[in-house]
């Protein structure tokens, strides 16, 4: 295995990378940009911007110029060819310590996304939740109690959703019904022994869940019974998401931070984005969002 800088970028609050059209995407959420690199070499392809704090976003359609974007209170559509943008979605929390969070698109062509609530007082209930908005543009409440709404993924062998709790170092599994609620929420695995809350999340195809331990700098894989299988040791102080993507769904692309406002480092590769290969491991691409748009 080997891992190395991929290319010059280097992002305050790297997040959500995405492998689409045979490049990756990544965001720097608190600089409201979008990149788009050249997985050889690192070169930025396109920038694009948006109002921070972003949150999380998924393609949509098939044309591949149109995402569907996480804002801090609202799930937007823009368009990115003209830089139109478009509300689709707004929640129901408004908060200075409240956004949405990590997201991702399944296969039904809806958008799962969380939100984060920090700087609570001691015992406060977070605000906000896990939501979900359907192909018909119709938000929904999927679960609460959330801190820190992280790393949605969905297991390729059983379908079940997995999403993380940074603040409470726990990762639930959802059985996901027809008409998207959820149920059967159980602990899949709780991070607490590995010194850090698990942030971003990506399946590998057989069925082991991959995490950035965001507080200790590695990488952690568990198998479908929520058993330890790898600890990867990385190069930057603060990993935050990772996603599959190169030849054959092979290499494994993670981002990183330098400045979240709350979490911070200054080695030459934090908030670059790391690029893992020779892992053994298989990932799949992501569906894409279906929404009317």
């Amino acid at each position: 295995m080997q891992i190395q800088r991929l290319g010059d970028l280097t992002m305050a609050l790297g997040e959500c990378p995405v492998w689409h059209g045979q490049q990756l995407w990544v965001m720097d959420c608190r600089a409201g940009l979008i990149h788009a690199l050249n997985p050889q070499t690192g070169e930025a392809t396109a920038r694009h911007e948006a109002p921070a704090p972003l949150g999380s976003f998924a393609f949509n359609g098939d044309e591949g110029d149109c995402i569907v974007l996480a804002l801090k209170e609202e799930i937007a559509a823009l368009n990115l060819r003209s830089g139109q943008r478009r509300t689709l979605a707004r929640i129901e929390v408004s908060h200075p310590h409240v956004r949405l969070n990590d997201g991702i698109s399944l296969a039904d062509g809806s958008f799962v996304v969380g939100t984060m609530h920090v700087e609570r007082a001691p015992g406060e209930a977070p605000l906000g939740g896990l939501y979900r908005l359907d192909t018909r543009l119709s938000l929904r409440k999927l679960d609460d109690g959330l801190g820190v709404t992280n790393g949605p993924c969905v297991n390729p062998l059983d379908g079940r959703l997995h999403v993380a709790d940074s603040t409470a170092r726990v990762i639930y599994s959802y059985a996901i019904s027809a008409d998207g609620a959820l149920a059967d929420k159980q602990v899949f695995v709780r991070t607490d022994a590995l010194g850090s809350g698990p942030d971003g999340c990506a399946f590998d195809r057989l069925g082991g869940l991959w995490t950035a331990l965001v507080r200790t700098g590695a990488l952690a894989r568990f198998d479908r019974q929520g058993r330890l299988t790898h600890k990867i040791d990385l190069p930057v102080a603060h990993p935050s998401a990772l996603c599959f993507g190169g030849a054959g769904m092979a290499d494994l692309f993670v981002t990183s931070i330098r400045d979240s406002g709350r979490l911070s480092a200054s080695g030459p590769l934090d908030g670059g984005v790391l690029k893992l290969t020779g892992l053994g491991f298989q990932g799949s691409a992501r569906p894409a969002c279906r929404m009317p748009l």
